[in-house]
């Protein structure tokens, strides 16, 4: 383990490294139950999405630990898998293309070998390093408070309100309440430096909801999107899943469309390449500050492996049958408990594969169960808005700040990079300091000029 991950010259050990990755797993289960939740509305097997989302996981993970020695691990990004259900498909079938889904993972799989060539020709290596000080800490900061927002809206502390926007939930009911208790229970056990203290706070928020349900005040109701919280092994099946993916989504392409409508083809493949582009870039920035990663320059090292394991990782994961695989947030959350190396995300890439055979019972860990683990860690995140500099350059401070604010209050991560880097070059030309921009900020700022123009004009959105 030492020679592999090396964990003495990263200040860690084999305990805290498998500590850290079952806490990022726990925290990013949810996608096990999601995924297919969504994608089976573009009308795939909901047992087959499963195992393409649990291996395809466990394969771009394995390739971050051993290639790039980094905790961060990788499933299908959030997003990016609404908006293969919801948007394209959709939109295919109103052409009357037959198995739409087929369509959005061949445009999947081109986005993964396009970021194969760019890993190559390091051109996202080089935008993750060359990003101003101010804008990688507004980054950090803007997904601190966007994973906060993803928390307590999946344990309804926070719902919509067509007035406010946003509203609070019903303080009365048991998911709002276990959310904040366990929040509590994670802060209390950090201030006595309790070693797996956002783990137990997972852990011991999801037995509240078991008693709840047993006791019967947490009500099931399937059809208002709460779920039992109890592990439920009816006509279990271990290869089910597995099986299911072979026959009905392992390499199901149709690279006919992309031949005879290559304009739509591509404007559906350039949605999916630029949100994955900036996600994963604004993921690896701030997992990188979280756990002092950056080196005495600001960059990241092996940032190009890292890059390359969320291109493979795409890459399979669109010929087992899910969408776009990338870098996780959540795994601030491991890199909270003390995850420094590989070792971490092969913790967790070992989870994704024992889930497989185990699904029933990772499938009942709920979303409020997970919200305290992505509320503290928003927290740490959010403290390094103290280290912004926001006196001695006004391009810097105001795309710091757009980065911040823009991702919680636009829901995006994308978002917030854009507005941050689009406001920073601007600044830098009216400021007279051409010269301070990099050539490729001078690329992103294009890509998201173009991506700007495409939403105004209502080629996509």
């Amino acid at each position: 383990m030492e020679k592999l991950f090396k964990l003495k010259e990263n200040g860690t050990n084999v305990r805290t490294e498998m500590v850290a990755g079952l806490t990022t797993f726990l925290s990013m289960a949810y996608i096990l139950a999601v995924n297919p939740s969504i994608l089976s509305a573009a009308g795939m097997p909901s047992e087959a999405i499963f195992a393409a989302t649990a291996i395809s996981a466990a394969f771009a993970t394995l390739i971050m630990a051993f290639f790039a020695n980094y905790p961060v691990v990788l499933a299908s990004g959030m997003g990016l898998n609404a908006y293969f259900a919801f948007s394209v498909v959709p939109q295919l079938a109103e052409q009357g293309v037959k198995d739409p889904w087929q369509v959005a993972l061949t445009a999947i799989l081109c986005e993964g070998i396009i970021f194969i060539l760019l890993s190559f020709f390091k051109f996202r290596e080089t935008l993750v390093n060359k990003v101003p000080q101010n804008l990688k800490l507004g980054i950090s900061a803007g997904i601190g408070l966007f994973i906060v927002i993803v928390g307590l809206k999946g344990a309804n502390v926070i719902v919509d309100n067509p007035s406010t926007l946003v509203g609070l939930g019903n303080l009365g009911s048991p998911d709002v309440i276990f959310a904040l208790v366990g929040l509590l229970i994670i802060a209390a056990l950090w201030h006595f430096k309790v070693k797996g203290a956002i783990l137990i706070g997972i852990v011991a928020t999801w037995f509240f909801g078991i008693i709840a349900e047993l006791t019967g005040w947490y009500q099931v109701n399937p059809e208002a999107g709460v779920y039992s919280v109890i592990p439920s092994f009816e006509n279990y099946s271990v290869f089910a899943p597995v099986q299911s993916m072979a026959e009905n989504t392992f390499f199901k392409f149709n690279f006919s469309y992309m031949a005879s409508n290559t304009v739509n083809f591509l404007v559906i493949l350039f949605a999916f390449l630029f949100v994955d582009l900036f996600d994963t870039v604004g993921t690896l920035i701030g997992v990188a500050h979280e756990g002092k990663m950056l080196n005495e320059k600001g960059e990241l090292p092996r940032v190009g492996r890292a890059l390359m394991a969320d291109a493979m990782g795409t890459v399979a994961g669109a010929m087992l049958g899910t969408s776009t695989v990338t870098s996780y947030v959540e795994s601030t959350t491991g890199v909270a408990e003390g995850g420094r190396t590989g070792l971490t995300a092969l913790s967790s890439a070992v989870l994704f594969l024992l889930a497989l055979p185990l699904y029933p019972i990772f499938l009942a860990i709920p979303s409020f169960a997970t919200t305290p683990a992505l509320v503290f860690v928003g927290l740490l995140m959010l403290k390094n808005v103290t280290k912004m500099d926001f006196e001695s350059d006004i391009a810097d401070s105001v795309g710091g700040f757009l980065a911040v604010i823009m991702m919680p209050f636009s829901y995006s991560i994308a978002n917030g990079i854009m507005f941050g880097i689009i406001a920073w070059v601007i600044l830098k030309v009216i400021t007279g300091k051409v010269k301070d921009v990099h050539p490729v900020m001078w690329v992103s700022f294009g890509l998201f000029a173009l991506r700007i123009a495409t939403i105004i004009l209502g080629v996509s959105s």
